[in-house]
């Protein structure tokens, strides 16, 4: 891998790290309010489990600590 891809490789997972924090962050913060029903609770649920996925890849193929 070259040194551009693989500098490309590495400011996409940390900003799906990033997306993921930010994605948990704001589902607690709905979930204290009482708002697990609503409609931006269950996206940020479906995004969550997206970026999750993306994580359990990258862990399987060893490309993260």
């Amino acid at each position: 891998m070259d040194e551009h891809r693989l500098e490309a490789f590495e400011k996409m997972l940390a900003a799906v790290q990033e997306e993921y924090a930010n994605i948990i962050t704001r589902m607690e913060k709905l979930k204290a309010e009482g708002k697990v029903k609503t409609v931006t609770y269950q996206q940020l649920m479906a995004r969550k489990m997206m970026y999750q996925n993306m994580l359990s890849m990258y862990q399987i193929y060893g490309l993260t600590e």
